[in-house]
Parts: structure tokens; sequence; C-alpha cells
């Protein structure tokens, strides 16, 4: 891989992270939080996985991929959470070249994934609502199967193409990242190689992935949206929007944060506030998806009950 073997020609073999703060009172506090929202995010994502395993009425598509969604937030938040953790413990927190070029490209790998896994999500509620007599043909098993794939690989494209760019920079002065990861910002500061192309190829990268899914995303509840419009039952209409808040909320949640901290000019808003968005991204977002899901689909509610209920009787 490129960014190893850049490793060569280099003198930088570690990287400092400075973390979210250096006050050891809040540090304790942090990491009691962070350590919770961990916890919490595992196992939600975890249940949501195994109840839809083994609920046969959550065994369609949009459950399919919400299995498949709750697996990339326990990848995003795994890609940096455990590292922030150990900051909070230590002084001085080092880590590897090698190691800071996995994490990068792990939470680019599960953040493009997480964008394109959405796009389908928001294009299976199209064909839902819009064409619900062709729902079974055009989102067949072995179509939801190629969905999944595409999205996966989709990440791991961007996910290379980003991450051998920047570690193919030359980093051969200052090794201190003031953030709590890896991070495309301050490592691209640190670097001494010219990154003026570099950077227009990674920001024309991770901008496509970006606006092409929510493209889709917003192609697809355009549709939905005209198609309820006409619907002339309101409990038709309840039951369609009641299938797709849920995704809308999580989208809105993604999207929004990711905006504010790529997309935004760097000049209206500090570092710290770099770091408290990262970490809601990175972190608290993957934590709420599981719960959204719970709190407002009707269908996981109804599972959840059974599966209680037959603990129960057993």
């Amino acid at each position: 891989m490129a960014f190893l073997e850049s490793r060569n020609h280099t003198t930088v073999t570690e990287f400092i992270l400075l973390g979210l703060t250096d006050d050891p009172v809040l540090r304790v506090v942090l990491f009691t939080i962070i350590l919770c929202i961990y916890l919490v995010t595992v196992s939600g994502n975890l249940s949501t996985i195994l109840l839809i395993r083994v609920s046969s009425q959550l065994h369609h598509p949009m459950y399919f991929f919400l299995s498949h969604l709750a697996s990339v937030d326990i990848g995003t938040a795994s890609s940096v959470t455990p590292n922030m953790l150990i900051n909070f413990l230590v002084e001085r927190y080092t880590i590897s070249y090698i190691g800071c070029g996995i994490q990068f490209g792990s939470a680019v790998f599960f953040g493009s994934s997480e964008c394109f896994l959405l796009a389908t999500m928001a294009y299976d509620r199209f064909v839902a609502i819009c064409n619900p007599l062709l729902y079974s043909t055009k989102m067949s098993a072995q179509v939801c199967v190629h969905l999944l794939t595409g999205s996966y690989i989709g990440g791991f494209l961007n996910a290379s193409l980003i991450t051998g760019y920047v570690f193919s920079f030359l980093f051969c002065g200052p090794n201190i990242v003031n953030h709590f990861y890896c991070d495309l910002a301050p490592l691209m500061a640190l670097s001494c190689s010219d990154v003026s192309v570099s950077g227009v190829v990674i920001s024309l990268s991770a901008g496509s992935v970006t606006i092409t899914t929510l493209f889709v995303i917003a192609i697809s509840y355009f549709y939905i949206l005209i198609t309820i419009l006409k619907m002339h039952s309101t409990e038709g209409r309840q039951k369609a929007f009641s299938t797709c808040t849920s995704h809308l909320t999580v989208v809105t949640l993604y999207y929004g944060t990711v905006i504010f901290i790529y997309v935004m000019p760097k000049s209206r808003y500090s570092t710290v506030q770099n770091k408290v968005m990262s970490m809601f991204y990175m972190v608290v977002v993957p934590m709420l998806n599981p719960l959204i899901y719970s709190i407002r689909s009707n269908e996981i509610k109804c599972a959840l009950k059974r599966q209680f209920s037959k603990k129960t009787v057993s």
C-alpha cells in the first residue's frame, strides 16, 4: 500500500494526539461519559442486529440494510473511541505512523459506507412507497445484496484513494496532531509536501460521495413526498410517513454534522468546536441511530415485545 511504503521516506514514525482537553478533572469526566456512550453504542447496535436476525417479521429489505447500518455504526465508533479513552488516561498519547493510517482509513471507510447505505435505504423507501406493486421484484434478495456490496465497495474505494493520498505525503517536521484522532485537516497541516493538488483530489473524492448520496436521498424523498400528498387515505399517509421519519432523522443528524465539519469554511469555527462536532459525528451519532429506530419504528417495537413475551413465557 502506498501510504505504508511512504514510511521509508519520512523522519516521522509516530504522531502525538493532543486529545480533547488537558484538564485532569475534565479528562476523568469525559472518560466516564464517552465510555458509557461507547458501551451503549455497541450494545444498542448489536441488539438491533440480533433482533433483526431472530425476528421473522423484520426479514425484509429495510431492516436488512438497517442491520448493516448498525454494523457500520459499531465500526465508526470503534475506529476512534478506544484510542480516545486511552488518551484520557495517559499524559502523552502517541500513535504509530501505520496505526494512524489504519485509524484514518477505517474512519473514512465506515463514514463513506454509511453515506452509501443511507442512500440505499432512501431508495428502498422510494420503491416501497412509490412502486409498492413492484417492490418484491425491484428489491429482491439478489438486488439487496448487490446494493449492499456496492455500498461497501464504494466506501472501500473512497477510503483507499483518500488514505493513499494523505499518507503519500512527507511528514518531516512537527508530529503533534491537534485532535483526538488522525483526521484529514490536522494531518495535512503537518505535511512537508505540497498538498495543493492532492487536496483538490481528496476534496473531489470526499465531496462526490457526499453530494451523490445526498442527491439520491433528496430525489427519493421528493418523489416520496409527492406520492404521499396524492394519497386520499389519512391512515395511508401516516403509515408512509412513519416508515420514513426514522431514516430522515438519522440522515439529518449524520449529514448535518458532516457538512458542518467538512464543508463550512474553517474560519467560521474554532479547533475546539471542530473537535466537539467530530466527537458528535464519530461517537454520539452511532449511539443515537438504534435509539431513533427503536423509538420511532412500530415494527421494531412489536418485535421487541414479542421477544420479551417469549422469554417471559419460557
